[in-house]
């Protein structure tokens, strides 16, 4: 019998750095949802972050190595939420969905789009990663909408809902129409609780 060699323990300077490296994390998506692309450089992000240029430059030498992990980040983040939503009925799962998408989260995401929209970069990435977070919402909104995709219709309904959940989380960005968005959204669930049976 070998023997079991314990789990060496962290540092308290390894703690540090992935501390560091997390509140860099948080600051630069706290910062894209805030002001965007433009206003979310290096130095901001690191004060925000409550750290020197030089901590934030040692973790991430670039402002694009810096959002090329924030945009792993939220994406990481969106499938956790999504993948902590509970199963309540349908109506409860449709307004969780569109609750995620007028988020911060998804706020700091769509800066991210822009940003990559013009930046060669980050496109990549961030197409990369939110191709993974589509499929990973799409199923995951399967499973909590009990949808049978094997039933005509029933996948387009399910992908007609994200779409429409994501648009809603567009127009939240100019306006709060929590009013409105209620009225849609109530609809939205009728519409999938007929078209899923």
């Amino acid at each position: 019998m070998g023997v079991v060699t314990p789990p060496t323990p962290k540092s308290p300077k390894q703690d540090r750095s992935r501390a560091t490296r997390q509140r860099l994390l948080e600051a630069a998506v706290a910062c894209l949802a805030e002001v965007g692309w433009a206003g979310s450089t290096v130095s901001v992000v690191a004060e925000r972050a409550g750290v020197s240029r030089g901590a934030a430059q040692h973790h991430f030498p670039t402002r694009e190595d810096l959002f090329t992990a924030a945009v792993e980040y939220v994406a990481e983040e969106r499938s956790q939420a999504l993948r902590e939503l509970p199963s309540r009925g349908r109506a409860a799962v449709v307004a969780a969905l569109v609750d995620l998408y007028t988020g911060p989260l998804f706020r700091a995401a769509l800066h991210l789009w822009v940003a990559a929209s013009n930046e060669e970069q980050l496109r990549p990435r961030v197409t990369e990663l939110e191709a993974k977070v589509g499929r990973e919402t799409h199923r995951i909104a399967v499973r909590l909408l009990g949808a049978d995709e094997s039933r005509p219709g029933v996948r387009e309904t399910v992908q007609g809902l994200l779409d429409m959940a994501r648009g809603l989380g567009l127009a939240n960005l100019l306006t709060d129409d929590a009013a409105r968005r209620r009225r849609v959204v109530a609809q939205w669930a009728a519409l999938v609780e007929e078209a899923l049976g």
